[in-house]
């Protein structure tokens, strides 16, 4: 793992939050996007190195939607960059972490993107990112 790629924040109105969050880190979003697959909108933030996701649900039965349902807004991952996401996943398993989708889908921000399942992270939800390259 080669550093925290982006923090995801789960939020129940994206509009509302963009506005939050541009007064917060003093600049705007530079990016929205929707993940179709996922039932999910993202919006991101940078500040320095750091980047922050915002996720609204887009369908009432997404994981994003089930999440705000038990948990409310906050924190929902932390993501991880990675160079080679299949060999991530394959020590991890090694390691005997459980991977949610041992298979690399496509995520927002041309990333590449697999999930830990948190009761092994000490309840954490940790995201895996590659860079998906051009060619």
């Amino acid at each position: 793992m080669e550093k925290i790629e982006h923090i995801g924040i789960a939020v129940k109105d994206l509009e509302t939050s963009n506005k939050l969050f541009e007064k917060l880190l003093g600049v705007p979003h530079y990016k929205i996007e929707e993940v179709a697959s996922e039932g999910v909108k993202t919006s991101f933030f940078k500040s320095g190195p750091n980047k922050i996701e915002l996720l609204e649900a887009t369908k009432p039965d997404s994981p994003i939607a089930k999440y705000l349902e038990k948990k409310g807004e906050g924190i929902h991952h932390i993501a991880f960059a990675v160079e080679d996401i299949a060999s991530e996943i394959d020590r991890l398993k090694n390691e005997g972490f459980t991977v949610l989708n041992e298979t690399p889908k496509k995520g927002a921000d041309n990333k590449l993107v697999a999930f830990l399942h948190p009761k092994g992270t000490n309840g954490v939800l940790v995201e895996l990112c590659q860079e998906i390259k051009e060619g």
